[in-house]
């Protein structure tokens, strides 16, 4: 099994077991809603609430490596640990406690990327909006990738609604315009397939 695979399916299933909700994002999802590219690391959000990380933070650690002596205390004050499985592969988890992750998390469906080998992700909208928010050169490439591909079928209002209050969060009044512009260029023609049975829908 690809060792980015293995990965992600472990630590969802560790999440699982311990009742606690996640979904995956970055490269990874893009690989299932946009223009797949090679990644190197497992991005999740694990839905954890405001207060009280730690019952998360600390059994994370008990199973995961941190990927540096500070990573416990760079979780608590900004929301990401940064851990790696034992044979190396990087892992970022967002500690969602915003109203909009929670959403992230309950809009989140099953995506089989290879046989018997099935993960979480999150939608194509909440994709889009994750990566606008994070604003890099990348991010913009994969929101365009993600844009041609799903076309008609991506519901553009919802990801304008739950873009703006994040952008109006981080006073970053350029963002949204180039989204905009994304969906001027590519006004979007309906594929009538379902998602199902499109190139790299089902998997990898």
């Amino acid at each position: 099994m690809n060792a980015l695979f293995a990965a992600a399916a472990g630590v969802q299933a560790f999440c699982a077991a311990r009742g606690w909700q996640c979904c995956v994002i970055g490269g990874l999802a893009v690989q299932r809603w946009g223009d797949p590219r090679q990644t190197r690391d497992v991005d999740l959000t694990l839905l954890t609430g405001l207060g009280g990380e730690e019952r998360f933070i600390d059994p994370i650690l008990s199973r995961y490596p941190v990927r540096f002596p500070e990573a416990r205390t760079f979780a608590i004050e900004r929301r990401v640990l940064l851990v790696e499985t034992p044979e190396g592969v990087p892992i970022d988890i967002a500690l969602g406690g915003l109203p909009f992750e929670a959403r992230v998390i309950a809009r989140s469906t099953s995506f089989d990327v290879a046989p018997g080998v099935v993960l979480v992700t999150c939608s194509a909208e909440d994709l889009v909006v994750l990566k606008a928010f994070a604003n890099r050169v990348q991010d913009w490439l994969d929101i365009e990738g993600v844009i041609i591909r799903q076309g008609a079928d991506l519901n553009r209002s919802l990801v304008v609604d739950e873009l703006g209050p994040l952008l109006e969060l981080k006073e970053d009044l350029q963002a949204e315009a180039t989204l905009r512009g994304l969906f001027t260029k590519h006004p979007g023609v309906a594929d009538l397939r379902p998602r199902s049975a499109r190139p790299g829908s089902a998997g990898i």
